[in-house]
């Protein structure tokens, strides 16, 4: 996951602590940060675990197409861009070199959803607005 505060309080570090929650497995990329909430950090994409198979953005448009690039060079094919980090030449790129994104989408609805983003994914599937990753079982 790349987009996560060492002060806690961003977007990013309540997605991080809803995946640990829900009992994701979730590795952070910090330049300065050894650890997060109890989970570690690795200085960039190319530090982290081999095991490591995608990302979850939550940076700024203008980042993400340099974490995309970084993260493709690594060999990863999954990445969810939080809504807020769509970068058109990221999500461009992904489909240029097979890998596999999910954009303009909250995670939170998405990975094992609990109160409102529960009921917004019945919502959603019932009206057939699930993105096409998710409802062929490739979501988070």
């Amino acid at each position: 996951m790349v987009g996560v505060s060492r002060g806690g309080k961003k977007f990013g570090n309540m997605v991080l602590r809803e995946l640990t929650k829900r009992g994701y497995r979730v590795s952070v990329v910090h330049p300065q940060a050894a650890e997060i909430d109890g989970v570690r950090c690795y200085p960039s994409v190319s530090a982290l675990p081999e095991e490591v198979g995608g990302l979850v953005l939550v940076v700024p448009p203008e980042q993400t197409e340099t974490v995309v690039r970084e993260a493709a060079a690594r060999g990863m094919r999954r990445i969810w861009m939080q809504q807020g980090s769509e970068s058109p030449a990221a999500i461009e790129y992904c489909r240029e070199n097979g890998i596999e994104v999910v954009h303009g989408e909250c995670i939170l609805m998405f990975a094992q959803p609990t109160g409102f983003h529960r009921f917004h994914r019945w919502i959603w599937r019932l009206l057939g607005k699930l993105p096409v990753s998710v409802r062929e079982g490739m979501g988070p």
